[in-house]
């Protein structure tokens, strides 16, 4: 009889993590460089590896490859790269949602209605892409099948924005979408996520069986995690250090952080952000976004059905397919937070 390897395997100790320039996610490089995330870590005798990636669809491709144990990402995206692509994946800390951050934007267009017909530059089939379908339906118009989308990296739009007049529309999230309305005076914001609170949130994901069986890993990221927050949250010279790191690497000064960080509804407490992730609203917005993301073919040319993919929420309830369930809502880190239980 041949046993398998795996069934001799030492427990996982290491793990790597990778996040992107977002406003949302910059915390995660402060945690790392205070010494927070190490004295977490040293707490579950782990280590964890912070990384920081500067091409945000990239950090998800390695993710997927596994080359990663957790990344930062837009809610969507969770579901329409690593789920769809079948990787197993679990949403287990939630860091903000955008309530202003993510903007369709334009230099000749007076209002949404008037983007019929038009080219878009966007990172195609992200939220930048589910932002200009919300922008256009309530505003009227059937969809993004109204315009034309071109797809264009987050490394790459705001200095093509900025100096190619052929790029007149587009969608994308704060830094960039700060900097392409201060340098271009003729542009005028159409639309903003403020418009659909809640609907484009920012989470960590982990790979399901990773943290299945590293549950210490989840506590360790959790734990750090809103000890940087509530330092944030609670202003003044416990702020200072965090700010100072997030302006830094934001490539901004304290004003320009605080123009973001307005426009960022962050979770600053495990229990609110738990109330968030068990709420009716975050299921009803899940609905939303795998039925616009099946609608655009984002689950795969195999699936034939908005319910090809499994959505289990944090609940318990599902949406889709039970068999098949690829993408989870695991409430029970932030729970056990607010329980002060880790």
């Amino acid at each position: 009889m041949t046993l398998s390897t795996s069934a001799f395997a030492a427990p996982k100790t290491t793990f790597k993590v990778g996040y992107s320039i977002y406003v949302g996610f910059m915390p995660m490089g402060y945690i790392k460089e205070s010494g927070i995330l190490k004295k977490w870590a040293d707490k579950y005798g782990i280590e964890i590896e912070m990384v920081l990636v500067n091409d945000y669809v990239g950090s998800i491709n390695q993710f997927i490859a596994g080359d990663f144990d957790a990344v930062g990402v837009a809610g969507m995206d969770a579901l329409t790269m690593p789920a769809a692509g079948g990787v197993d994946t679990s949403i287990f800390l939630i860091t903000d949602y955008s309530n202003g951050n993510d903007v369709l934007m334009s230099k000749s267009a007076a209002s949404v209605a008037d983007l019929k017909g038009r080219d878009v530059y966007l990172v195609e089939y992200s939220v930048s892409h589910y932002l200009l379908n919300r922008a256009l339906v309530m505003n009227g118009l059937s969809g993004v099948g109204e315009v034309k989308t071109v797809n264009i990296s987050d490394a790459d739009i705001s200095a093509a924005y900025l100096a190619n007049d052929e790029i007149q529309t587009a969608a994308s999230w704060k830094p960039m979408t700060a900097d392409m309305l201060a340098g271009s005076k003729d542009s005028k914001v159409l639309f903003d996520s403020s418009q659909i609170p809640g609907e484009i949130m920012d989470v960590f994901i982990g790979n399901t069986a990773v943290m299945k069986e590293n549950p210490d890993f989840g506590k360790a990221m959790t734990g750090a995690w809103y000890e940087a927050l509530a330092a944030i949250k609670a202003g003044g010279d416990a702020a200072k250090p965090v700010n100072d790191y997030m302006a830094g690497a934001l490539g901004t000064d304290d004003a320009g952080l605080k123009t973001q960080v307005d426009t960022t509804f962050f979770f600053y407490t495990p229990a609110d952000a738990a109330t968030f992730l068990t709420a009716a609203t975050t299921k009803t917005a899940m609905d939303d976004i795998r039925k616009f993301s099946f609608d655009r073919g984002l689950f795969g040319e195999g699936a034939t059905s908005v319910d090809a993919i499994g959505i289990e929420l944090a609940d318990g309830s599902l949406l889709g397919d039970p068999a098949n369930v690829k993408l989870r809502v695991d409430a029970s880190y932030t729970k056990l937070a607010a329980e002060g239980g880790l």
